[in-house]
């Protein structure tokens, strides 16, 4: 018999650490994306605006959903803070070492759909996302009790931190509920504080054209010069609010070998990156999410990033 806690179960055998449910309804927080969309913080993402009305409720991605499954996957591998780093050594995501975390979790999640189909006595409909979804993953994450949205607009899990990767079912599904995560940052303000470019422009606020992810993953053509110095040695990506979070001092590490950082990519040295042939790089990228940004984009980072070292 398909039930919440037959569902988180198997989530967990799948290789999902956490699995909550939250129901599909309008929730406060989801308001916010078209102020956010009007204050200009998309950026050139342009396709947010694009699927801002889906966005909005879920129910207009699945008609009739009644449940959310939200899964949390720990990410984090043991290496050090990018704070930690040697100044020739290039700045990369944690999540972007391994594995492409949307073909692996996608993977995971469609065995956890065909497993529920398998299981239910009834039909129902259902749509599964790993980050590519007209969904706003953390709030529905929220709901479902994995956790609460911190300052650093990262979902937050007490235990596990905020190394997690998110992905949902949306289902037509009348299941019970999990009670809504509570929000547990008080007073602290690090993240706020140590964001490079102030790309955090209140709590919980992320204006995407300030930050080292957007313009290191997202950008293209040059790197503004208001925020070339502010790079340092990123080349994709930022961790700085992340690293600097309490409930991520330390933060638990996963063992699982998809995201466990690849040849090429562990630790690499900036004047190394900067050697590599296109060839190279297009081995090194193969199965990897860094293909976002694209080798001419990799290319402008490691750059800018020798230039602020004075390699």
């Amino acid at each position: 018999m398909l039930s919440p806690s037959s569902i988180k179960a198997k989530a967990r055998d799948l290789g999902f650490d956490l699995c909550g449910i939250a129901p599909a309804d309008s929730f406060p927080e989801l308001a916010f994306l078209r102020e956010w969309l009007q204050r200009g913080y998309a950026g050139t993402m342009e396709w947010m605006a694009r699927s801002a009305d889906r966005r909005a409720d879920v129910r207009q991605v699945v008609p009739g959903a009644r449940s959310v499954i939200v899964t949390g996957t720990l990410y984090n591998t043991d290496r050090p803070y990018s704070a930690d780093l040697p100044a020739h050594v290039a700045r990369i995501s944690r999540y972007a070492w391994g594995d492409d975390y949307h073909d692996v979790l996608k993977r995971r999640l469609d065995a956890l759909l065909a497993w529920m189909r398998a299981e239910s006595p009834e039909t129902f409909a259902a749509c599964g996302y790993v980050d590519t979804g007209p969904v706003q993953e953390r709030v529905y994450a929220q709901y479902a009790g994995l956790g609460w949205i911190g300052k650093n607009t990262c979902l937050i899990n007490r235990e596990l931190g905020s190394w997690l990767f998110l992905s949902e079912i949306i289902t037509t599904l009348p299941l019970e509920p999990d009670t809504q995560g509570l929000e547990q940052c008080g007073s602290c303000t690090r993240c706020l504080e140590a964001c490079p470019t102030g790309a955090l422009v209140e709590p919980g606020v992320l204006d995407s054209k300030r930050c080292l992810s957007y313009l290191t993953i997202e950008h293209r053509g040059d790197m503004p010069a208001e925020h070339r110095h502010a790079l340092g040695a990123h080349v994709y990506g930022c961790d700085v609010c992340q690293e600097v979070c309490p409930y991520n001092q330390p933060a638990p590490h996963s063992s699982d070998a998809a995201w466990q950082p690849r040849s090429g990519l562990d630790l690499p040295a900036l004047v190394d990156l900067s050697r590599r042939s296109d060839a190279e790089w297009a081995a090194v990228l193969t199965g990897s999410p860094m293909k976002r940004a694209k080798v001419a984009g990799l290319r402008r980072n490691i750059d800018v990033a020798l230039r602020n070292s004075g390699l």
